[in-house]
């Protein structure tokens, strides 16, 4: 009986099992294989990175435990902390003002100021006055050796959207004495006291400066001066530069004008009482096209000038202007040269700045400069020694050369004006062909110490002068400056050479040769020198020495300079 009842149940339980085994539903078919296949990885099935794991079932144990706290014995006592700063240099402030007061011996008085403001963002307002003067104290002079400059100058610029302009205005005021009387001739204090040496002259100008954006008429400049002295010379310049730019290309090519118009008068002739006129009228192209490169810079230009004089007829001229660069070593050395020329303008004012003691009645005339090509390197020797090397040759027709006067008078007899005495400069004119070389160093042996120099040498071949007179063969100067906390220096030593000029007798009437009165302007040494100290950012005292060697130099035959001239100060530097 157990028997059967085991057997009978082992037969139930095979019978379930078997029933609930998935049913069989797959079909017979022919499947014809066109090509192996081929399994790739797109067709592999991936695991993801991160399975999803259900723990809705598991049944979280928990656990008990305890802490026991025991006590260690320690010595170590933590310092508190500090925080840390990092240590910057401090800024110095700038100032947009300043006003500098000085004086030193032969009573010389000193001022420079210059202020701004700015009304918007937009727009600027600037004012800068000078004043210095002398009342003189050479030794041995029979006239007064006093001189003063004073000059203003206050200008007004504005930015717009389309364009910049800036607005303009100068007037200055120089007076100097023709004290330079000739040595050869002895005058008597009666013809001395009867004149007076003093000349003064006065100079206005205006202008204006126009840059304009996104426009083929990219602005220019324009001005207008004019000068008086005291001997009713007159003199006015007009000129403008107005400048338009195209496109060629990835290039541009820029035409400037030049418009320069320039009058004058002189109350009388040198030799007698004829007034001399001029008038000289300049309309120049320059057509300029310049490529630009990483390592190179070609400059393609020329000048076009139409020309004319008073009561002359139109003159066209034609200069090169070409230059190049090509950068053969990166900052240590690059090759430039070119050849340019061009119509210059002698006027009365410009040539007062080169020699003060100018008689107020030569003839003024244009300088036809037919070309100039020079050629040199540049670059530097080591990270902090920059150089400069250039030589070049010029060939100018009406050269101006500083030269003499003729005495009108053996000492004794009176003359019309006081600079007939032998003591006033004339203006000669020749074709004078220039070889020149040039050479700039300067050795930055720190950021506070700066050393270097400068040399120039030069040769001339004349076409009637005998000598380039006034003008000399070689000139240098070496300099330093020094820069650290609140202490500022500076030193110059300057050398001219020797200069040739005539001096000749009274009446001369040429019939001797022009080398018996060929008298020579020494070589000299002018060593200067200047320090400050700054007390605070907006105060500071300086001092100043100029001819510290005492040389008594001529910087014109018979005009020596002061001696030894020391100059001390306050510069104080403010906001508006």
């Amino acid at each position: 009986m157990n028997k059967l009842l085991i057997t009978t149940i082992i037969s139930l339980t095979s019978i379930v099992l078997w029933s609930q085994q998935p049913k069989d539903t797959l079909n017979t078919e022919v499947v014809n294989v066109v090509k192996p296949y081929t399994p790739t990885i797109s067709d592999a099935f991936k695991i993801k990175d991160t399975p999803t794991v259900s723990d809705e079932n598991v049944e979280k144990e928990i656990i008990d435990y305890q802490i026991n706290s025991v006590p260690v014995a320690s010595t170590f006592t933590p310092s508190k902390g500090k925080a840390k700063t990092e240590s910057r240099p401090k800024k110095e402030q700038l100032y947009d003002n300043y006003i500098s007061f000085g004086f030193g011996n032969y009573t010389t008085p000193l001022l420079e100021a210059y202020v701004r403001s700015f009304p918007n963002k937009y727009s600027e307002f600037g004012a800068l006055v000078k004043h210095h003067s002398s009342q003189g104290g050479i030794k041995d002079l029979q006239f007064n050796d006093s001189f003063y400059d004073s000059n203003l100058n206050v200008y007004y610029k504005q930015a717009t959207r389309d364009m910049d302009w800036k607005l303009n205005f100068g007037a200055a005021h120089h007076l100097y004495n023709w004290y330079g009387l000739p040595q050869a001739t002895e005058f008597t204090s009666e013809l001395v006291d009867e004149h007076d040496s003093r000349q003064s002259y006065i100079d206005l100008g205006v202008g204006g400066e126009l840059v304009y954006y996104d426009s083929y008429f990219k602005g220019g400049k324009a001005s207008i001066k004019s000068m008086s002295d005291r001997y009713n010379s007159n003199e006015i310049r007009v000129r403008a530069e107005p400048v338009l730019e195209f496109p060629i290309s990835t290039e541009l090519i820029k035409f400037a004008f030049d418009i320069d118009y320039l009058k004058g008068n002189f109350d009388r002739n040198y030799h007698n009482d004829d007034s001399i006129s001029y008038a000289h009228f300049n309309l120049g192209l320059i057509p300029n096209f310049e490529v630009l490169r990483d390592y190179f810079h070609i400059n393609l230009s020329a000048k076009l000038y139409a020309s004319s004089g008073a009561g002359e007829t139109i003159v066209l001229k034609a200069y090169p202007n070409v230059s190049a660069s090509y950068q053969l070593i990166e900052e240590v050395l690059t090759l430039f040269g070119g050849v340019t020329g061009g119509l210059h303008q002698n006027s009365y004012l410009d040539l007062l700045q080169e020699n003060p003691y100018l008689s107020p009645n030569f003839n003024s005339t244009q300088t036809d400069e037919k070309y100039r090509a020079y050629g040199g390197i540049k670059g530097k020797l080591a990270s902090n020694i920059n150089y400069l090397f250039k030589g070049s040759f010029s060939d100018e027709r009406n050269k101006p050369l500083h030269i003499l006067n003729m005495i009108k008078t053996d000492g004794f007899m009176d003359v019309s004006e006081v600079y007939e005495l032998g003591n006033s400069f004339s203006v000669v004119y020749d074709d004078v062909k220039t070889l020149a070389f040039h050479g700039e160093l300067a050795i930055n042996f720190s950021k506070e110490f700066t050393f270097g120099g400068t040399i120039d040498y030069a040769t001339y071949e004349l076409t009637n002068q005998l000598e380039a007179w006034n003008l000399p063969n070689l000139k240098t100067t070496l300099f330093a400056d020094y820069h650290a906390g609140k202490w500022t220096g500076s030193a110059k030593l300057f050398m001219m050479g020797a200069r040739n000029d005539l001096e000749f007798p009274q009446f001369y009437s040429g019939i001797n040769s022009n080398t018996d009165y060929v008298v020579t302007n020494d070589a000299y040494l002018d060593f200067n020198a200047g320090i400050s100290y700054a007390f605070t950012n907006r105060l500071s005292a300086f001092a100043k020495g100029h001819n510290l060697f005492g040389t008594n130099y001529n910087r014109f035959y018979n005009y020596p300079v002061q001696g030894i001239q020391v100059l001390g100060g306050i510069t104080y530097k403010f906001d508006l």
